[in-house]
């Protein structure tokens, strides 16, 4: 795509320099980030606030996942350097999706206003979803200048100075999930994420052929790192994602009444280990490796099933046929996990019980996943030398994948 030109802040700008772009991201774009988020996202940074940064899905074997960022961040900063008439290089201190739940705020505050964010120099948030259709509250409000606050919409982006012309705040989220896409920039090579971000992924995704499952399959980060903590209480954020959109975790035997975990071990151990998924009163028959790989499913079923009754029509995907599911009706022993369901509903909200659902529907997301799955590892392996040789990720460009292979 390309890149859209503005013209430097006005003078009268010049005490507040920020703009409001519309439109900037398509509603699919935004989509497949909340399918990120809603799959990967671990407990964040303050109380009530989920996040996914990219380092995250690097050591999570997600790596792949990445690439819809790619594209985005260019865009953004180019906005940034275009919009602001920066002379100089513009380098990528932090990009990760963050979601602002029920109680989550931030009092006012300029992005740079600790000794170790000085490095900061502009702010891009990205919003995913909309305001009082998808949550309440949340609304980012500036001290001085205009636009003096930001009403959500998917697809909008305001970028701003991260110094004090730009002390903002952001109101308590009432109810539902603010998603947002944010990225600072710095003008200090030194704190430049790409090198550690490519240290992630050489490590991570070079060792595995794309074509071989475990390629793309997520291992869970610790346990703890899951955990929601909210007013004396909480869930694991795994447990509750799947919980909310009417799914349990099942026993990965199939074997009804039997002990799952031994005596002396944590229950939530269980979520790194194989498993089944569960709906009602029936067990679906695929065994996910752990947690995470169903969760991944889980969340892009979610993404795709609008999709999906147009695709039953064609029985192939890729060169496999989608057959009819295997399930077991009241077989298998759901997993003893510790999770509040109902601060999990209150949280993150809850399916609509009058959806129909249908198995074959969820055969067919398994498969489709495997393959946008497959296809994003593909293109994973044909960047990284090229990102690796120039010390930066960027959009490739056809023409130079067909030049000579990088050094």
């Amino acid at each position: 795509m390309s890149s859209t030109t503005f013209s430097p802040p006005p003078p009268s700008a010049g005490d507040h320099p920020r703009v409001l772009l519309r439109g900037f991201l398509s509603r699919e774009t935004c989509k497949e980030l909340e399918f990120v988020h809603r799959s990967c996202g671990a407990a964040g940074y303050r109380p009530s606030v989920v996040s996914t940064s990219l380092p995250h899905l690097a050591a999570t074997g997600c790596g792949h996942l990445l690439l819809p960022f790619v594209p985005v961040r260019e865009r953004l900063r180019e906005a940034v350097e275009s919009f602001f008439d920066c002379h100089f290089d513009l380098f990528i201190e932090f990009t990760g999706l963050i979601s602002w739940c029920k109680g989550a705020s931030i009092g006012w505050h300029s992005d740079d206003n600790k000794p170790y964010l000085r490095q900061r120099a502009f702010t891009a948030v990205c919003y995913l979803n909309n305001h009082g259709e998808d949550y309440k509250g949340g609304i980012l409000q500036f001290q001085d200048g205009d636009p003096s606050s930001i009403v959500p919409v998917a697809g909008d982006v305001v970028i701003y100075t991260a110094d004090n012309r730009n002390v903002h705040c952001v109101n308590e989220v009432t109810e539902g999930e603010r998603l947002t896409l944010t990225l600072w920039f710095t003008r200090d090579r030194a704190y430049d994420e790409d090198p550690k971000l490519l240290n992630f992924l050489s490590r991570t995704s070079l060792s595995c052929e794309p074509t071989e499952q475990n390629s793309y399959i997520p291992v869970p980060a610790s346990d703890n790192m899951y955990w929601f903590s909210y007013d004396q209480s909480g869930f694991d954020i795994r447990c509750a994602r799947v919980h909310v959109r009417g799914f349990s975790f099942y026993s990965s035997s199939g074997k009804s009444n039997i002990s799952v975990l031994p005596a002396e071990e944590d229950p939530i151990e269980l979520l790194g280990k194989e498993l089944r998924l569960g709906r009602g009163d029936d067990v679906f028959e695929k065994i996910f490796s752990n947690s995470l790989h169903a969760l991944l499913v889980v969340q892009f079923y979610c993404w795709k099933k609008h999709e999906l009754a147009t695709r039953m029509e064609q029985s192939v995907v890729g060169s496999g046929t989608v057959c009819c599911p295997i399930i077991h009706h009241s077989k298998g022993t759901e997993l003893p996990l510790p999770c509040n369901h109902a601060l999990a509903q209150t949280i993150f909200g809850s399916y609509n019980t009058e959806e129909i659902f249908q198995w074959n529907d969820f055969a067919l997301a398994v498969a489709m996943w495997e393959k946008y799955s497959e296809e994003l590892k593909k293109q994973l392996l044909t960047f990284l030398p090229y990102w690796l040789s120039n010390e930066t990720i960027y959009v490739v460009d056809t023409s130079e994948l067909q030049r000579a292979e990088p050094i």
